[in-house]
């Protein structure tokens, strides 16, 4: 026995409009989606907010542009030692090309230089993610050496921003022995009586928390801060055990008395100019 199929006409007018045709098409780059709570932020709300989501607090990673551009008075930054950059020392191979890389989105994993914040001349040096991850070889450190050299001889005091996933494995020795030329120049501005304020930023790890990061008069945090010398990840494979929630957060090492405060980054320009003025700070004579 035969069957036929009986199918209705097909009628236009009663067919479904296409659901693509009437979606608008939305660019990449105008929205982003936040890690925390995929909250999808529209790319000018999150410039305007800071880089912070807007439903959950969440901050993102700031460049170092962005950041002193928050932090210094409008105009007023001078950026010092801009020539200074990474090179193959050691003729590591296959560095020359992630050097150039990495200078596609920045010239070195630090700019220094000195400001005004809130009229208060300031040394402020802000560490780059971008490039190589803020990792520190001997041009990091020699820049930041030389700016609190700067600021001890023009008895000035010092903020640095910090984001490093530790020291340049490429330069070998001598990007570890930039943690103890840091520290160095560190105590003589420390003997000296001026002041050092340090803002530890997603993630600081590694030879820079194992040096200068940790060596602030004040150490302040923004929320969420992954602050450590060893990830949790290497640590929990060699002890082979599981780690605290949160663990190494920077609400963490707060409680565990290794910070001073965590402070969410629309009140750290705030903060800090504040803290400078707390301790002496005065503005520059106009």
């Amino acid at each position: 026995m035969d069957f036929f199929a009986f199918v209705k006409p097909k009628n236009e007018l009663e067919s479904a409009p296409d659901s693509k045709q009437n979606v608008p098409f939305v660019p990449e780059e105008m929205w982003i989606k936040c890690p925390k709570c995929n909250t999808l932020l529209l790319t000018t709300d999150m410039e305007e907010n800071l880089r912070v989501c807007t439903k959950c607090g969440h901050h993102f990673r700031m460049d170092a542009k962005q950041r002193i551009e928050m932090l210094a008075d409008c105009d007023t930054f001078v950026e010092h030692d801009a020539e200074l950059t990474s090179s193959n020392i050691l003729d590591f191979p296959g560095y020359d090309k992630k050097l150039e890389k990495a200078r596609e989105k920045a010239n070195e994993s630090v700019i220094c230089g000195e400001c005004l914040m809130d009229g208060v001349k300031t040394v402020l040096c802000v560490m780059e993610a971008g490039f190589m991850m803020g990792s520190m070889g001997t041009a990091t450190g020699e820049k930041i050496t030389r700016a609190f050299e700067y600021a001890t001889e023009n008895r000035l005091p010092v903020i640095v921003c910090t984001v490093s996933g530790g020291a340049r494995m490429q330069e070998g020795i001598l990007s570890l022995m930039q943690m103890a030329k840091t520290s160095g120049a560190v105590k003589r501005h420390s003997d000296a009586g001026l002041l050092y304020i340090t803002v530890l930023t997603d993630p600081t790890t590694g030879g820079v928390t194992a040096s200068f990061a940790m060596e602030g008069d004040i150490i302040l945090a923004e929320p969420n801060t992954l602050v450590a010398f060893a990830g949790p990840r290497v640590i929990e494979q060699t002890m082979r055990q599981k780690l605290p929630r949160d663990f190494q957060t920077s609400e963490f090492v707060l409680q565990k008395g290794f910070i001073d405060a965590v402070v969410s980054r629309d009140m750290l320009k705030k903060t800090l100019v504040k803290l400078l003025k707390m301790h002496g700070c005065k503005e520059a004579a106009q």
